[in-house]
């Protein structure tokens, strides 16, 4: 079994979803450019004159405007974007940091919602629902058992800060149903996944993408963490596919000294503008990490490139992205949107690091599939980085520019424990779903434990893979006893990693999900040997 081929279908679909979302620059409000369509005498224009007046049949203007732009854009470069109104406030989300919704996090447990958590404060929690409760009607419709998909069920709940909507709740050990009256509010998204102490002295962050707040919720975490001795720190940047660059930058300034340079932008109508650190840097003096892989891309990039090129922390994991554009957002009137490269940036020694385009976006979205294809996730000889592209830092290490950022450290894709029978079951979901099964039936004998050591022990004894492996069997997949000694162990921990995270949110998750995560493990091994 060739596992890397097993990669390639995730590893293209998640490429193309990554061209949509990754970073770009978010301007003050204020600076916004507001624009409409003008008239003018152009070709395009004349052409949708012709097409409205003499066409056969009857046809909107306005939708073959709408079919246009995207067609043009991919024209352009694979991160100019167009983004219909009805699409734009929820691709905004992430990067302003919060919706309008009732605040909770959900899974559909044998299609009926299922609460896995309540947001700290939010209106949910206030109303008194509960986790383990389940959804069965929102307003007038029924939605429990009716295979309704998650994105439908989101857009029952969310809603304008202010108005209400009608839940009619199942809870364990009640006969009826509840009903509850939730007013909708604004809820926080959090791009800062955990902040916890590996050790005594090394802590770890983890950032999920780049937001409005992103800067605010890492000094939170530095500060808790310094409270509890953190001396060391390894930051997380896996799987980040950008967001907001200004947030990117301020967190680099939290790590150098004031006048270093932290990145530079040029464009064909933009001046070179250099952002460079200020004095109020938190965590200039310790040792730090910071992990990326092929996933890391944009602002992800600018950071790691910045704590580089300044020689002043170790980079660990794979080859990043790519990605060297900067996108400023473009607002309509009818409440579309654009986001269009206006620039490149530039690491502090001059590198861009964008790869190249020139053979379409279908070509370049490819690129990944090919680096695992050619065995670049395995062996760091296998990257091909062009001598051209070489620069030196004031430190004298030397980096690449041409198409991400290649690490210090490279560390291999880890395939240990993986099997036929492993791939089986995480293509199929049924670790997750198990994980929500078993969280339901054992809630109230977890609920006592009230930290993750002692609900990491209690879970440890509970035999949850023999447990697994027959739920996996009445699911279809059948029990190959060679495969399971291979996988047991990831299976072990995936399973406690899940169940704890329906518990106690990602600060029950990432704990123990470190244990088989080997670029994690090695950083640790790295930062206690300095």
């Amino acid at each position: 079994m060739n596992y890397n081929r097993a990669y390639l279908p995730l590893i293209i679909s998640a490429a193309v979803a990554v061209g949509l979302i990754i970073g770009f620059y978010m301007p003050h409000p204020q600076n916004g450019l507001y624009t409409n369509f003008p008239p003018s005498n152009d070709k395009l224009s004349r052409v949708l004159d012709i097409i409205e007046s003499d066409y056969v049949d009857t046809i909107s203007r306005n939708a073959l405007v709408e079919e246009a732009i995207p067609v043009m854009l991919r024209k352009l470069d694979p991160h100019s974007v167009y983004i219909p109104a009805t699409d734009l406030a929820r691709a905004n989300e992430p990067l302003q940091g919060n919706f309008d919704g009732i605040g909770v996090s959900f899974n559909m447990l044998t299609d009926t919602v299922l609460i896995i958590s309540t947001i700290s404060g939010g209106p949910s929690e206030k109303a008194g629902i509960l986790a383990g409760d389940k959804i069965i009607r929102v307003n007038d419709s029924l939605i429990a058992g009716r295979s309704i998909p998650d994105e439908e069920i989101v857009k029952m709940l969310k809603g304008p800060r202010g108005t209400k909507v009608e839940l009619k709740i199942e809870r364990k050990g009640t006969d009826t149903l509840l009903p509850f009256t939730i007013t909708r509010d604004k809820i926080p998204i959090y791009s800062v996944d955990v902040a916890y102490m590996m050790s005594d002295d090394v802590g770890y962050i983890k950032i999920s993408n780049f937001a409005l707040t992103t800067h605010e919720e890492f000094k939170k975490g530095v500060s808790e963490l310094k409270q509890q001795g953190m001396k060391k720190l390894i930051l997380d940047l896996r799987g980040n596919s950008g967001g907001v660059m200004d947030a990117a930058t301020m967190i680099a300034d939290e790590f150098l000294p004031e006048g270093k340079l932290i990145v530079y932008t040029m464009g064909k109508s933009t001046a070179r503008q250099d952002i460079t650190a200020t004095s109020r840097g938190d965590f200039e003096e310790g040792e730090l990490v910071v992990l990326i892989d092929e996933w890391s891309a944009s602002a992800s990039e600018i950071l790691a490139g910045a704590v580089q090129d300044n020689d002043r922390g170790t980079i660990i994991g794979r080859r990043s992205f790519g990605k060297g554009l900067v996108q400023e957002p473009v607002m309509f009137r009818d409440g579309s949107g654009m986001r269009l490269t206006i620039a490149r940036y530039y690491t502090p020694t001059g590198r861009s690091i964008q790869k190249p385009y020139d053979e379409g976006i279908d070509k370049y979205y490819e690129d990944l599939g090919n680096r695992l294809m050619r065995g670049e996730f395995e062996e760091a000889d296998s990257i091909r980085m062009d001598d051209s592209l070489r620069f030196t830092t004031p430190g004298g290490r030397i980096v690449y520019g041409g198409g991400g950022i290649m690490p210090d450290i490279f560390i291999p894709i880890d395939t240990t424990g993986i099997s036929d029978y492993f791939l089986a079951i995480r293509n199929s979901g049924l670790i997750y779903r198990f994980a929500l099964k078993f969280t339901e039936d054992k809630r109230d004998a977890m609920k006592k434990f009230e930290d993750l050591e002692s609900l990491d022990r209690w879970l440890t004894a509970q035999d949850l893979t023999s447990q697994f492996v027959r739920f996996a069997e009445q699911n279809g997949i059948p029990p190959n006893r060679q495969q399971i000694a291979v996988s047991k162990d990831i299976i072990h921990v995936q399973l406690k990693a899940y169940i704890a995270r329906n518990m106690l949110d990602n600060k029950g998750f990432y704990p123990i999900w470190q244990a088989i995560d080997r670029t994690l493990l090695e950083a640790l091994e790295y930062l206690q040997g300095i």
